[in-house]
């Protein structure tokens, strides 16, 4: 292969995904390459992490390593991927394991992912490796399963690149076994790992969202190959529920049935409304509402498609969804109602292939007969047909019975009336049709000389003239009553499909789900939002922001239909049918809607931009005001005691010179804790505070804060430690030990300084699955403006700046907040101020 040729063709990305660590993804990764080399692959291994695994590093053997390209940082040097070394070698496929690894600082890139991405652009094959935890979108849901934030992740985009993902799993009882072998870890780590992580319920939990990723992702490839090969047929590769609602009151019964149908097979459920252009099917906000409420409390999501034609609206969207149920409730169409129409139903089963048709009964069909609209065919047709059939039926009969009692002017009037009921029927064109078959019966079979078409009787001449006037004249009024009737219904549906799609704005959904909701209504092939301008009017080209389906349009040439928003700068391009003249008025709104997001997301970042400065220089401001006095006083004072004890032509008694060094001690102790929560503050902001939660006693953590915050004091603290009372029992919590303990030293040194001659106390107790931590002293109470108590720079009173910046509560607030708690100032009853610290408790396994 030539360097241009690998240069043009993207190399392959397989993965093997693992549901938890230990599972066997890298010894499934090395076997494979030993069955390519057998099969003369060009092979090579860039990174095979074997973590002392005995089994492993055999399998490692007889296969090219490249070797790692070693970084220095902080006086170590670290292995990473030498990503030049592997393209100069060029091998056809390469190993690198550990495909979310964070690089060591100084590589080229930051992650690991990234060095495969080059790998892959150069033509070259990658087989990597990864576990479930540390896909970015799961990242939050395993860490609140298994109490451990993961600090590596990997974009889910990226892993969908690969061409080929492969789950390796086992039972957890089986991983358990492995792990407690040895075989995954060493066996000093083997007990913290099997009581902690590696419990059987995490492993299962995890197991399980493995599962469900992959089957999202195999989901997604099935999707896209029915869409790139044209398949419309339903293949029943995995069971999804469809139920047609109608917004009648046994919408709710029909939703419930579906339920039970789809939790039997563990399908999803959809359920369907079908919006007609005549409105007689339009859902009510209300009832809209309710219906969707009910739908997502059972798991489903309701969906709105337009078409004139319901059964063919229902099947389409079931095929579109590759559905293989579809449920539907009973006509409440009566006996003899059926034999002239069949109904919906009975369409629905003779269409619907291979869909399954669930009809469940419900109360409302035996409420009676309710009309069913005609379809726009049907109702295209009959007014011609009563054209022809209701004068002939009208000649009939008064050729039968009534001619020998009428005469000419009675019988012309039945024959006005006929043309009547096919004017309100039809329009001016029937019953135009009508007059001239009714003239030409009344002619030809009532009207002397009969069974002839000459006119003997100036009577009947004028009869068939005005016949026909008659007939003109109602038929305009008619047909301007049905034009309107029609725009009634034109504007119910527009007002309905403008209500739905300003509704899922209102309901906080993203532009993207916007434009699925667009395409999914109008059953088109990818909607997308383009821009053409920037907001200060200049040209940026052809930007597409958002889409919605397979292959959007990217420019407005390329598109079905084309939608300006009015500016100029936003279109909505269309790819898919040509959209009626009302259908582009509605998705002329929904653009506006469209754009007015994607001007808001701005105008958001903008905003957050500018408070991050605000902030930013309101912190610096503050900063700069408290350090002013608060790093002068203690290097003051610790510096003038350091020159003295230096002084020579002073001569200091021991005591004395004891004195001096303690105000040394004490003004370092002073800057060490300001530095402290300097820098605590500083990592609160920057979002770098990430804690490891686990048990902590809370005995233990009160004791550590007590040392910590009397280590090195003299006199008052170290005689205020002693009015501390601790009475917190048994007390355990989920929490980081060491930010707890934090947490603890800054309320307790709180406490001590605002209250030097009350006791503090300090208790706890289990409410629910939380623990609340209370410190209670009875000195001065929560101040005015107690509210900014927890806030950068505050001081209970702000009289005294030697007692320090007004960081301590604030690093507390921080610190409780990233362990996933809260903390609160109240009143100590009998007077006081009491701080709560509301932390979870471990669950009940654990204890």
């Amino acid at each position: 292969m030539s360097v241009y040729d690998s240069r043009r063709r993207r190399g392959e990305l397989r993965i093997y995904l693992g549901a938890a660590p230990g599972v066997g993804k890298t010894f499934t990764m090395l076997d494979e390459a030993h069955r390519r080399l057998g099969r003369g692959t060009d092979l090579v291994a860039a990174v095979v992490e074997t973590h002392g695994r005995i089994k492993t590093a055999e399998l490692l053997e007889g296969i090219e390593v490249v070797p790692p390209r070693m970084i220095d940082y902080r006086g170590r040097a670290f292995p990473e991927l030498d990503v030049p070394a592997v393209l100069a070698r060029r091998p056809q496929v390469v190993l690198v394991d550990e495909l979310a690894h964070t690089n060591t600082p100084g590589s080229a890139n930051p992650k690991r992912w990234q060095d495969v991405e080059e790998l892959l652009a150069a033509g070259i094959t990658v087989i990597s490796t990864v576990n479930v935890q540390h896909l970015e979108s799961l990242n939050d849901v395993v860490a609140e399963i298994t109490g451990v934030q993961q600090q590596e992740t990997v974009p889910d985009s990226f892993v969908r690149q690969a061409s080929q993902i492969e789950l390796v799993d086992i039972a957890p009882e089986a991983l358990r076994r492995r792990l407690a072998h040895g075989n995954v870890y060493a066996p000093e780590k083997v007990d913290a790992a099997l009581s902690n992580y590696f419990r059987s319920g995490n492993l299962t939990a995890l197991r399980e969202l493995a599962l469900l990723w992959v089957a999202d992702q195999v989901d997604a490839a099935l999707a896209k190959y029915r869409a790139d090969k044209k398949i419309t047929a339903t293949w029943e590769a995995r069971e999804r529920v469809v139920v047609a609602v109608t917004g009648g009151p046994e919408s709710e019964t029909l939703v419930r049935r579906a339920s039970r149908i789809a939790s039997k097979s563990s399908a999803e459920l959809l359920a369907l409304h079908v919006l007609r252009g005549d409105g007689h099917t339009a859902l009510p906000s209300a009832r809209m509402g309710k219906i969707r409420e009910l739908a997502v409390s059972l798991g489903a999501s309701l969906h709105i498609v337009v078409g004139d034609d319901v059964p063919t609206a229902l099947l389409d969207f079931a095929r579109d969804m590759n559905a293989t149920q579809l449920v539907i409730g009973t006509s409440r169409r009566s006996r003899w109602a059926r034999l002239l129409d069949e109904g919906i139903g009975a369409t629905v089963v003779q269409l619907s292939g291979k869909i399954d048709v669930h009809i469940v009964t419900h109360e409302e069909s035996r409420r009676g007969f309710r009309t069913r609209p005609m379809s726009a065919r049907q109702l295209r047709a009959v007014p011609w047909l009563a054209a022809v059939l209701v004068p002939s039926a009208v000649c009939s009969i008064t050729t039968t019975w009534l001619d020998s009692v009428l005469r000419i002017g009675g019988e012309s009037a039945l024959f006005v009336v006929g043309v009547l009921l096919v004017a309100l029927l039809g329009g001016i064109a029937p019953a135009i049709l009508s007059a001239v078959v009714s003239g030409l019966l009344l002619n030809y079979f009532l009207t002397d000389p009969r069974h002839s078409f000459t006119i003997a009787e100036t009577d009947a001449a004028v009869t068939e003239i005005v016949l026909l006037l008659v007939a003109v004249a109602v038929s305009v009024v008619v047909d301007r009553a049905a034009e309107r009737a029609r725009e009634a219904g034109r504007a119910s549906q527009e007002a309905e499909l403008l209500a739905l799609f300003a509704g899922s704005v209102l309901r906080g959904a993203d532009l993207e789900t916007l434009l699925e909701r667009v395409r999914e209504t109008y059953a088109l092939r990818a909607v997308s939002i383009l821009r053409r301008r920037t907001p200060d009017g200049q040209e940026s080209g052809h930007t597409v922001i958002a889409a919605a389906g397979n292959e959007p349009c990217t420019t407005v040439e390329s598109a079905d239909t084309a939608i300006d928003v009015g500016d100029d700068e936003f279109w909505m391009l269309i790819a898919g049918r040509q959209l009626a003249a009302r259908d582009r008025r509605v998705l002329s709104a929904v653009a506006k809607q469209a754009a007015g997001l994607v001007r808001q997301r701005e105008l958001i970042e903008e905003a957050s931009r500018a408070e991050a400065v605000m902030q930013a220089d309101e912190l610096r401001r503050s900063l700069l005001s408290a350090v002013s006095h608060d790093l002068r006083t203690p290097l003051a004072a610790a510096k003038a005691a350091a020159s003295s004890l230096r002084a020579d032509d002073v001569g200091f008694s021991p005591q004395d010179t004891t004195e001096l060094l303690a105000t040394v001690d004490e003004s370092i102790d002073q800057l060490t804790a300001l530095v402290g929560n300097l820098l605590d503050s500083s990592r609160l902001a920057a979002g770098v505070v990430h804690p490891e939660l686990s048990r902590v006693y809370l005995e233990e953590a009160v004791q550590r804060a007590l040392v910590g915050i009397g280590r090195g004091k003299t006199g008052f603290f170290r005689s205020g430690i002693d009015r501390v009372e601790v009475d917190v029992g048994d007390g355990v919590v989920l929490a980081d030990a060491g930010l707890l303990d934090r947490v603890l030293a800054n309320l307790l040194d709180n406490a001590l300084r605002y209250a030097p001659d009350s006791p503090v106390r300090v208790t706890a107790c289990r409410v629910g699955d939380r623990v609340l931590i209370n410190v209670a002293d009875q000195g001065r109470g929560l101040p005015p403006g107690g509210e900014h108590l927890f806030e950068p720079f505050q001081r209970i009173g702000d009289q005294n700046n030697a007692t320090g910046i007004g960081l301590g509560l604030s690093v507390a607030r921080g610190f409780v907040e990233a362990m996933g708690g809260t903390v609160q100032a109240t009143e100590t009853p009998g007077g006081g101020l009491t701080m709560v610290v509301d932390l979870a408790a471990p669950p009940q396994e654990l204890l």
